[in-house]
């Protein structure tokens, strides 16, 4: 198992500088082919700002196609030593993500930019990331805007007796295998932490299996989970986190805990599954 074709969701809004980054590391590290996608959701809003019928449309399309033209330069240029580059955009009625995910049929890996400071509901049209993750059906690799790259030094699996969670240690096999230490951590109530070490057990036999060595313990949790795993972050100097992902409510959260609020705070690169 391998990442033959990464997508890569670029914004074009801002940079991308670090998105772009990890996605030349992770491209170089496996030989991969990279589609760089723009996408944009039309705005409802700009029907009614215009003194036309068309005029905010034609605007909107005018200024996209200009946006889109200067990420894909910055996508071509980020990667210019990367083989085997494509290009795809478009701007949709529809909500971005659902373009992506259509489109991500051709890709083994999605790699995503986001920024913690966001707001939850964003106004831009582009690709919010949690949609993405719940409706893609490939895992995600979430690239915090300020991330420097990906170096393969160290991973955290945060382990959850659920079915995304298995589904996301899967999905990271070929990072995991890549990568110098792999740490595999559970936090649970003290009455379970006996139950908590066979898990994590179970775990570490079966990374061991497929050629990953991995230091699995399980820990009593104390205070905010999210505090925790980003102190435990900072101990190992972690580069890659590795989680399931799944819905908390309508409102678009998507969470190990709170992965939103942990992706704030510890701005490592996420690898998630749903």
């Amino acid at each position: 198992m391998s990442f033959a074709t990464l997508m890569v969701c670029m914004r074009v809004d801002r940079p991308n500088a670090g998105l772009l980054a990890v996605v030349r590391d992770v491209a170089e590290r496996f030989g991969s082919t990279v589609i760089g996608i723009a996408v944009k959701q039309v705005s409802s809003h700009a029907y009614i700002r215009g003194a036309g019928p068309c005029e905010p449309h034609q605007y909107g399309l005018r200024k996209f196609a200009e946006r889109a033209a200067a990420a894909e330069d910055e996508f071509r240029k980020a990667l210019a030593s990367v083989d085997n580059l494509e290009w795809r955009t478009q701007m949709t009625f529809g909500p971005a993500y659902e373009h992506v995910a259509n489109e991500a049929r051709i890709a083994d890996l999605v790699i995503a930019p986001v920024d913690g400071r966001e707001k939850l509901f964003s106004p831009s049209g582009q690709v919010e990331i949690g949609d993405l993750v719940k409706s893609v059906g490939r895992p995600v690799l979430a690239a915090p805007t300020e991330t420097t790259g990906l170096p393969f030094g160290q991973a955290l699996v945060l382990w959850k007796e659920t079915r995304q969670t298995r589904r996301a240690v899967a999905d990271a096999l070929p990072l995991l295998k890549a990568t110098k230490r792999v740490d595999v951590i559970e936090i649970v109530e003290a009455s379970a932490i006996e139950e908590s070490r066979r898990r994590v057990g179970d775990v570490g036999a079966w990374l061991a299996r497929h050629g990953v060595e991995a230091n699995c313990s399980a820990q009593v949790g104390r205070g905010s989970e999210c505090d925790q795993l980003r102190a435990k972050a900072e101990d190992l100097r972690t580069d890659l986190i590795v989680a399931g992902a799944y819905s908390h409510s309508r409102l678009r959260e998507w969470a190990f805990g709170d992965t939103r609020d942990l992706l704030s705070r510890v701005r490592r690169c996420v690898l998630a599954s749903h």
